[in-house]
């Protein structure tokens, strides 16, 4: 099982939904990073559910952050550790023979063998996300001169801000899921991050947002609604010397190199796939497709949790690639 990245900032994530913790090991650090446990706080807590129609199961999240001196990274690995708590590991045991659709229960089983802990959907679980965005706060503090603004800006196919929680909150009561889109914009980008072909700046980060679980499709500045424009009025004029442009349809890359101006891109999450309502789906015990009754604690909407998650990723490619630069 691979489950580390990087080159110059390399990290590992460790654990499953009920093993005992999950954690992130990062290498690389430079020295002299402060790295407080309190530092971790603001960006644990947007993760952290709230609202209604998001998963009653609480952890404390508090960070065990190993290999600093009086706070600070002294060169070794850094190593953030979160003890899990609160588990049910008995809401899962049905799913051995009887998998989730649309969830990563039959291919992890396929894949790693039949022992393989599907409780609380192993390490494809969204719990796991915990870690990264842990691994987004190392990230950020290696790229001060960056600032983020993410947000929701849809949920089931609605981009009206005030009917979200309306949405989020009737597809709760029916038992069912909606997903979301994301968008973060980094502001602050130092030029000339990336390579033009397979370490593009969009490549590092597209693979780190691929990452994490519900995520199916990444788009950059005007993305898929720029085909539909013609050049000479998607084009994005150059205003000064510095390359500053008129306009950001490339959302602050070119050719795979950061240009400078703002990277604007959206992410789009899928409905959980845990829901209540009752499915019909193929039961490997019996032989044949039978209703399913998934049991757990499950968000209705994961995309109000994961803009955070979605932040950290984007802070830990461009910490990668300016440590490769």
């Amino acid at each position: 099982m691979n489950n580390n990245f990087g080159q110059s900032l390399r990290m590992t994530i460790f654990g499953a939904s009920h093993d005992s913790s999950v954690g992130i090991l990062i290498e690389g650090v430079p020295a002299g990073v402060h790295l407080p446990a309190e530092l971790f706080t603001a960006d644990l807590d947007r993760r952290r559910p709230k609202l209604h129609g998001e998963t009653t199961r609480h952890e404390s999240d508090t960070p065990h952050i190993e290999g600093l001196e009086d706070n600070q990274t002294t060169g070794a690995p850094v190593r953030i550790t979160f003890y899990n708590s609160n588990t049910r590991s008995a809401d899962y045991s049905h799913l051995v023979e009887h998998p989730r659709p649309s969830h990563a229960d039959l291919v992890q089983r396929q894949k790693y063998g039949e022992e393989y802990n599907l409780a609380g959907g192993g390490i494809a679980s969204g719990r796991m996300t915990v870690a990264l965005v842990a691994a987004g706060v190392v990230a950020k503090q290696l790229i001060p001169e960056v600032a983020f603004t993410t947000e929701l800006i849809s949920v089931g196919g609605n981009d009206n801000p005030t009917t979200f929680d309306a949405t989020i909150a009737e597809a709760a009561r029916k038992g069912d899921s909606v997903g979301g889109v994301i968008e973060c914009r980094a502001t602050g980008i130092p030029r000339s991050l990336g390579e033009p072909f397979f370490d593009s700046a969009e490549s590092i980060i597209a693979h780190l947002l691929f990452s994490i679980p519900a995520v199916k499709g990444v788009e950059f500045g005007d993305g898929f609604a720029g085909c539909a424009k013609r050049g000479s009025e998607r084009n994005d004029r150059i205003i000064d010397a510095e390359g500053h442009t008129a306009t950001n349809n490339e959302g602050g890359i070119n050719g795979g190199i950061t240009n400078g101006n703002d990277i604007v891109l959206r992410v789009a999450i899928k409905p959980t796939p845990s829901i209540v309502r009752e499915q019909h789906t193929y039961n490997f015990k019996d032989g044949a497709i039978s209703a399913l009754t998934i049991g757990g604690r499950h968000d209705a909407c994961i995309a109000r949790r994961a803009a955070v998650v979605v932040e950290a990723m984007v802070a830990y490619a461009l910490a990668e690639l300016k440590l490769r630069r």
